[in-house]
């Protein structure tokens, strides 16, 4: 089993920054990824950002050049370095870990962080 922790969500002016993270905690052998995906109201919860444990990034269309992923393979923990915010990021923030046990692909979710930004 795999626990993910997020912390860093808050209420921030558009145009301000927010740093998000994630521990992870638990039987971390064969993460192949950690993301962040988002949940507006209303909405279906969609990828923000990944990052492989090769490091290889990949990122929404609407968060690019604003927001930045990265790990600490040391610390278990992954970020989520958001930018320039608009009132359109927000929502849930979801820590996401795959692992690859035998064959079987596993995910592992957070319990959430609200990030809410005003116009």
């Amino acid at each position: 089993q795999v626990q993910l922790v997020e912390s860093g969500g808050g209420l921030v002016q558009a145009g301000g920054s927010l740093r998000l993270s994630c521990a992870g905690s638990g039987s971390l052998f064969s993460i192949a990824s950690m993301g962040w995906y988002r949940q507006a109201p209303g909405k279906q919860r969609e990828l923000t950002a990944r990052i492989t444990n090769g490091g290889s990034t990949d990122y929404a269309d609407s968060v690019k050049g604003r927001f930045t992923i990265s790990r600490d393979n040391v610390k278990n923990t992954v970020y989520l370095q958001m930018d320039s915010l608009k009132p359109g990021d927000t929502g849930v923030y979801y820590c996401n870990a795959e692992q690859l046990r035998f064959g079987t692909r596993y995910l592992y979710w957070g319990q959430g962080t609200q990030v809410t930004v005003s116009s």
